[in-house]
């Protein structure tokens, strides 16, 4: 059992700062992993938390139950705080005259990151379709550690699956357009931010044991080459998988280039295809496209019944190969007798988007000016906590999901209350598991 309450002058901080706590703050399951390890919370108390409908609500309810979890309580709320990467919050909690810390929490806080200075939100201006992609100030990507896949659930689960199991499991590529050339594409403006999610992604698929190549700033013409070499590369005979990550402004059916023209993404899917990447026949190959599908900014439309708002904590504004055949060749006529068994000519692939198409609607993708986009974050967030025991295509069911929840932040500007809407299309013909960590 906990000893006594939080001690009054935490209370107090916590009462002073839980409006913008509640506006800003991020209570997601690595917050409260953190606090359940320090036997702040339970896990029923946690659970409790997660099931609020609203970002606001979840935070508010999290609130209430600290000052009564004991004296420990807001020290291992403040570390919790930047274990999340929301060090501001952190700041903001312990630099209130209100608070009293401990010696050793003190201390702790002398090596911690400082605080960044929060952006100003530019006026809105007038934009193109070709610059259009929004970017937002909202939560940190998550940095836990990718969870183990256990040897019991790759036993009962690897049978009916893609074959996962070399090491490294694949090949990854990510392209991240964030610089435009002024002179030949002066409507596409810096992708602020842009340069985290290419981290991002560098960091969670070499968690999932992927040899990452990061390409940044490419024209139209330099992606198609790059996407083209990396098709071809010998190793993809051996390895068991393969991912394709393109960040960039973009419209229906197409990313740009540096140079303002359009890489058709159709094109790309095609080099990955069973005739021209015949290393990968039977393999899963996963492309992410963090662009934008067109012009329109999804608005939202009032829930008929249910809460009134949800929220996203902070301000927001907007974005938009052959070798191989020889071989086969010689194989084909050194077994002419036996008829061989012929494949689709485009299969096993998956591709998230952070935007939608449809066909009276095609939006805009939300990115964060300093933490990288929405789909990105969320992306690598249910990749984290999720791959140990979830296949690919619910784990973008869960990307969806955390994504339908947000909501611009950004009051003045016509971003404010904005949503965003991600989708998936799917030909995998199995279960694709990443079996995390396990050989």
């Amino acid at each position: 059992m906990l000893e006594c309450g939080m001690s009054t002058r935490d209370q107090k901080a916590l009462q002073k700062c839980a409006t913008v706590l509640c506006k800003q703050m991020v209570v997601d399951e690595m917050l409260l992993q953190s606090l359940q390890t320090d036997g702040v919370l339970t896990e029923n108390m946690a659970e409790g938390v997660m099931a609020q409908q609203t970002s606001q609500k979840r935070s508010w309810r999290l609130l209430l139950l600290l000052p009564k979890r004991g004296p420990k309580a807001f020290s291992s709320f403040c570390s919790a705080l930047r274990d999340t990467e929301q060090q501001h919050l952190c700041d903001l909690l312990t630099q209130c005259p209100q608070t009293d810390l401990s010696e050793s929490h003190r201390e702790s806080l002398v090596h911690s990151p400082p605080l960044s200075t929060q952006e100003v939100i530019p006026a809105k201006r007038p934009r193109t379709l070709e610059s259009m992609e929004l970017s937002l100030d909202t939560d940190s990507p998550i940095t836990t550690p990718v969870y183990a896949c256990s040897h019991d659930f790759y036993l009962s689960h690897c049978q009916q699956s893609y074959k996962m199991n070399s090491s490294p499991r694949g090949l990854a590529l990510v392209i991240s357009n964030v610089a435009f050339d002024p002179c030949t594409a002066p409507e596409l403006d810096l992708r602020k931010g842009g340069e985290v999610d290419d981290e991002v992604l560098r960091k969670v698929f070499t968690e999932l044991d992927y040899i990452v190549t990061v390409q940044r700033n490419l024209t139209a013409q330099d992606m198609r080459l790059c996407i083209e070499t990396f098709s071809r590369r010998p190793e993809h005979r051996t390895l068991d998988s393969c991912v394709v990550c393109l960040l960039s402004h973009g419209v229906d059916g197409a990313v740009y280039g540096t140079d303002g023209k359009q890489l058709q993404l159709d094109w790309v899917f095609g080099s990955f295809d069973n005739a021209h990447c015949p290393l990968l026949q039977n393999k899963p190959k996963m492309f992410f496209i963090q662009a934008c599908r067109g012009e329109d900014m999804d608005c939202g439309v009032e829930q008929i019944d249910g809460p009134t708002r949800t929220c996203s904590p902070s301000c927001e504004q907007v974005d938009a190969g052959r070798e191989g055949q020889g071989n086969t060749s010689l194989r084909q006529r050194a077994d002419l007798s036996r008829p061989r068994i012929k494949l689709p000519q485009r299969s096993d692939m998956i591709c998230g988007f952070a935007s939608l198409k449809g066909q009276n609607i095609c939006t805009a993708a939300m990115r964060n000016t300093k933490r990288g986009s929405w789909f990105v974050q969320d992306l690598n967030t249910v990749l984290r906590l999720q791959a140990k025991d979830t296949h690919l295509a619910d784990i973008l069911v869960q990307v969806n999901s955390r994504i339908k929840e947000r909501e611009g932040h950004a009051p003045g500007t016509a971003h404010h209350r904005c949503k965003e809407m991600s989708e998936f299309t799917s030909s995998l013909c199995k279960d694709l598991f990443f079996f995390p960590k396990h050989l």
